[in-house]
Protein backbone atom coordinates (compact mmCIF):
# COMPACT_ATOMS: atom_id res chain seq x y z
CA UNK A 1 0.00 0.00 0.00
CA UNK A 2 2.45 2.33 0.97
CA UNK A 3 4.41 1.89 -2.24
CA UNK A 4 1.58 1.92 -4.29
CA UNK A 5 1.02 5.67 -2.93
CA UNK A 6 -2.85 4.70 -1.76
CA UNK A 7 -4.79 7.60 -0.03
CA UNK A 8 -5.63 4.31 2.28
CA UNK A 9 -7.14 0.99 3.17
CA UNK A 10 -10.31 -0.13 3.59
CA UNK A 11 -9.90 -3.63 6.02
CA UNK A 12 -12.21 -6.24 6.08
CA UNK A 13 -11.88 -9.06 9.61
CA UNK A 14 -10.36 -12.08 9.74
CA UNK A 15 -13.17 -14.08 7.42
CA UNK A 16 -12.23 -17.69 8.89
CA UNK A 17 -11.13 -17.20 12.75
CA UNK A 18 -13.65 -14.58 13.24
CA UNK A 19 -13.17 -11.91 15.63
CA UNK A 20 -15.47 -11.82 18.54
CA UNK A 21 -14.72 -9.12 20.74
CA UNK A 22 -13.08 -5.75 20.01
CA UNK A 23 -10.05 -6.59 21.78
CA UNK A 24 -9.49 -9.92 19.40
CA UNK A 25 -10.59 -6.93 16.57
CA UNK A 26 -7.88 -4.17 17.52
CA UNK A 27 -5.46 -7.02 17.53
CA UNK A 28 -5.94 -7.85 14.08
CA UNK A 29 -6.10 -4.37 12.47
CA UNK A 30 -3.22 -3.31 14.80
CA UNK A 31 -1.19 -6.40 12.31
CA UNK A 32 -2.67 -4.59 9.51
CA UNK A 33 -1.47 -1.24 10.29
CA UNK A 34 1.93 -2.20 11.63
CA UNK A 35 2.52 -3.12 7.49
CA UNK A 36 1.46 0.18 6.33
CA UNK A 37 2.15 2.50 9.23
CA UNK A 38 1.77 5.83 6.87
CA UNK A 39 -1.27 4.55 5.16
CA UNK A 40 -4.11 5.42 6.97
CA UNK A 41 -6.51 2.65 7.50
CA UNK A 42 -10.18 1.96 7.56
CA UNK A 43 -12.24 -0.88 9.33
CA UNK A 44 -14.90 -1.82 7.07
CA UNK A 45 -18.07 -2.99 8.97
CA UNK A 46 -20.38 -5.23 7.33
CA UNK A 47 -21.93 -8.10 9.53
CA UNK A 48 -24.56 -8.75 7.07
CA UNK A 49 -21.56 -10.74 4.77
CA UNK A 50 -18.64 -11.28 7.15
CA UNK A 51 -21.06 -12.30 10.17
CA UNK A 52 -18.42 -10.62 12.55
CA UNK A 53 -21.11 -8.38 14.79
CA UNK A 54 -18.69 -6.64 17.05
CA UNK A 55 -20.23 -3.18 18.13
CA UNK A 56 -18.87 -0.19 16.46
CA UNK A 57 -19.30 1.82 19.80
CA UNK A 58 -17.41 -0.23 21.72
CA UNK A 59 -14.72 -1.21 19.29
CA UNK A 60 -13.95 2.48 18.65
CA UNK A 61 -13.61 3.67 22.43
CA UNK A 62 -11.42 0.62 22.69
CA UNK A 63 -8.74 1.84 20.67
CA UNK A 64 -6.87 4.46 22.08
CA UNK A 65 -3.59 4.62 20.81
CA UNK A 66 -3.22 1.05 19.43
CA UNK A 67 -3.27 1.59 16.02
CA UNK A 68 -1.75 5.08 15.25
CA UNK A 69 -3.19 4.77 11.66
CA UNK A 70 -6.35 3.83 12.11
CA UNK A 71 -8.69 6.59 10.99
CA UNK A 72 -12.06 5.47 11.04
CA UNK A 73 -15.11 2.75 9.16
CA UNK A 74 -16.85 2.34 6.70
CA UNK A 75 -20.65 1.40 8.42
CA UNK A 76 -22.64 -0.72 6.30
CA UNK A 77 -25.52 -1.72 8.56
CA UNK A 78 -29.18 -0.56 9.77
CA UNK A 79 -28.90 -0.28 12.97
CA UNK A 80 -28.08 3.49 13.41
CA UNK A 81 -28.23 3.43 17.17
CA UNK A 82 -24.89 1.29 16.75
CA UNK A 83 -24.11 3.85 13.93
CA UNK A 84 -24.30 7.35 16.35
CA UNK A 85 -22.27 5.64 19.33
CA UNK A 86 -19.58 5.13 16.71
CA UNK A 87 -19.76 8.44 15.55
CA UNK A 88 -19.36 10.04 19.11
CA UNK A 89 -16.80 7.75 20.00
CA UNK A 90 -13.34 8.76 21.85
CA UNK A 91 -15.14 12.87 21.10
CA UNK A 92 -16.15 12.02 17.73
CA UNK A 93 -12.21 10.93 17.17
CA UNK A 94 -12.86 8.87 14.18
CA UNK A 95 -14.44 9.05 10.64
CA UNK A 96 -17.89 7.21 9.85
CA UNK A 97 -18.32 6.84 6.19
CA UNK A 98 -22.23 5.07 6.42
CA UNK A 99 -22.60 2.34 3.51
CA UNK A 100 -26.27 2.31 3.23
CA UNK A 101 -28.38 4.11 0.62
CA UNK A 102 -31.88 3.36 2.10
CA UNK A 103 -30.62 5.43 5.53
CA UNK A 104 -28.75 8.83 4.18
CA UNK A 105 -31.58 10.64 5.00
CA UNK A 106 -31.42 9.20 8.77
CA UNK A 107 -28.24 9.40 9.47
CA UNK A 108 -27.59 12.66 8.22
CA UNK A 109 -30.21 13.88 11.01
CA UNK A 110 -27.38 11.74 13.34
CA UNK A 111 -24.97 13.87 12.29
CA UNK A 112 -22.94 11.56 9.65
CA UNK A 113 -21.84 13.74 6.51
CA UNK A 114 -19.46 11.11 5.16
CA UNK A 115 -21.12 8.57 2.93
CA UNK A 116 -19.72 5.33 0.58
CA UNK A 117 -22.68 4.29 -0.74
CA UNK A 118 -23.43 1.77 -4.34
CA UNK A 119 -26.24 3.75 -5.73
CA UNK A 120 -23.66 7.10 -5.84
CA UNK A 121 -22.43 4.87 -9.17
CA UNK A 122 -25.75 5.12 -10.40
CA UNK A 123 -27.40 8.48 -9.13
CA UNK A 124 -24.02 10.50 -8.35
CA UNK A 125 -26.33 14.14 -8.96
CA UNK A 126 -29.22 13.01 -7.02
CA UNK A 127 -27.68 11.54 -4.34
CA UNK A 128 -25.04 14.79 -3.95
CA UNK A 129 -28.35 17.37 -3.85
CA UNK A 130 -29.76 14.58 -1.89
CA UNK A 131 -27.04 15.16 0.78
CA UNK A 132 -26.58 19.30 0.15
CA UNK A 133 -30.79 19.17 1.42
CA UNK A 134 -30.36 16.78 4.16
CA UNK A 135 -27.40 19.36 5.26
CA UNK A 136 -29.63 22.62 4.80
CA UNK A 137 -32.41 21.34 6.86
CA UNK A 138 -35.07 20.88 4.26
CA UNK A 139 -37.03 17.90 6.45
CA UNK A 140 -39.81 17.15 3.68
CA UNK A 141 -37.74 17.43 0.74
CA UNK A 142 -34.70 14.99 2.03
CA UNK A 143 -37.85 12.75 2.87
CA UNK A 144 -39.13 12.51 -0.50
CA UNK A 145 -35.67 12.13 -2.78
CA UNK A 146 -35.12 9.66 0.31
CA UNK A 147 -38.02 7.73 -0.64
CA UNK A 148 -37.54 7.90 -4.30
CA UNK A 149 -33.61 6.49 -4.09
CA UNK A 150 -35.13 3.58 -1.68
CA UNK A 151 -37.59 2.92 -4.21
CA UNK A 152 -34.91 2.95 -7.03
CA UNK A 153 -32.62 0.32 -4.78
CA UNK A 154 -35.99 -1.76 -4.16
CA UNK A 155 -36.64 -1.89 -7.88
CA UNK A 156 -32.98 -3.17 -8.73
CA UNK A 157 -32.09 -5.28 -5.74
CA UNK A 158 -35.52 -7.24 -5.78
CA UNK A 159 -34.04 -9.58 -8.48
CA UNK A 160 -30.60 -10.35 -6.58
CA UNK A 161 -28.01 -9.18 -4.71
CA UNK A 162 -26.42 -6.02 -4.68
CA UNK A 163 -23.59 -6.95 -6.73
CA UNK A 164 -25.68 -8.88 -9.45
CA UNK A 165 -28.26 -6.30 -9.71
CA UNK A 166 -26.05 -3.40 -9.15
CA UNK A 167 -24.28 -4.54 -12.41
CA UNK A 168 -27.50 -4.51 -14.36
CA UNK A 169 -28.24 -1.11 -13.57
CA UNK A 170 -24.88 0.51 -14.05
CA UNK A 171 -25.24 -0.78 -17.70
CA UNK A 172 -29.05 0.27 -18.17
CA UNK A 173 -28.50 3.91 -16.12
CA UNK A 174 -24.77 4.75 -17.06
CA UNK A 175 -22.52 4.25 -20.15
CA UNK A 176 -19.83 2.69 -17.62
CA UNK A 177 -19.39 -1.08 -18.23
CA UNK A 178 -18.30 -2.75 -14.61
CA UNK A 179 -18.45 -6.85 -16.37
CA UNK A 180 -20.53 -9.38 -15.26
CA UNK A 181 -20.95 -10.59 -11.53
CA UNK A 182 -18.00 -12.55 -10.57
CA UNK A 183 -18.47 -17.23 -9.55
CA UNK A 184 -20.69 -18.52 -7.84
CA UNK A 185 -22.84 -15.45 -8.67
CA UNK A 186 -24.56 -15.46 -11.89
CA UNK A 187 -25.95 -12.76 -14.11
CA UNK A 188 -29.93 -12.16 -13.66
CA UNK A 189 -32.14 -12.98 -16.20
CA UNK A 190 -33.45 -11.23 -19.50
CA UNK A 191 -36.93 -11.43 -17.80
CA UNK A 192 -35.34 -9.53 -14.75
CA UNK A 193 -33.49 -7.30 -16.72
CA UNK A 194 -36.72 -6.39 -18.67
CA UNK A 195 -38.65 -5.95 -15.18
CA UNK A 196 -36.05 -3.88 -13.82
CA UNK A 197 -35.71 -1.54 -17.01
CA UNK A 198 -39.58 -0.73 -16.67
CA UNK A 199 -39.61 -0.33 -12.60
CA UNK A 200 -37.05 2.37 -13.27
CA UNK A 201 -38.62 4.20 -16.06
CA UNK A 202 -41.86 4.22 -13.94
CA UNK A 203 -40.13 6.19 -11.19
CA UNK A 204 -39.04 8.67 -13.55
CA UNK A 205 -35.50 7.44 -14.83
CA UNK A 206 -34.26 6.96 -18.10
CA UNK A 207 -32.80 3.15 -18.37
CA UNK A 208 -31.52 2.07 -21.58
CA UNK A 209 -33.87 -0.05 -23.43
CA UNK A 210 -31.52 -2.89 -23.90
CA UNK A 211 -28.50 -4.47 -22.02
CA UNK A 212 -26.26 -7.43 -23.45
Amino acid sequence: ASSLNVDSMLCLPELYFKPTTPQQLIEYLEIVGKAAPKTPLLYYHIPMLTNVNIHMGQFLESIGDKIPSFVGIKFTSANLEEGAQALRADNEKYVIFLGNDQLINAASALGMDSFIVTGINMFPEFILNLLAVCKNGDILKAKDMQEKLSSAVVAITKHGNWVQTMKVAMALLTDIDVGLPRAPLKSISSEAVAIMTKDLTNLGYQPKVKHS
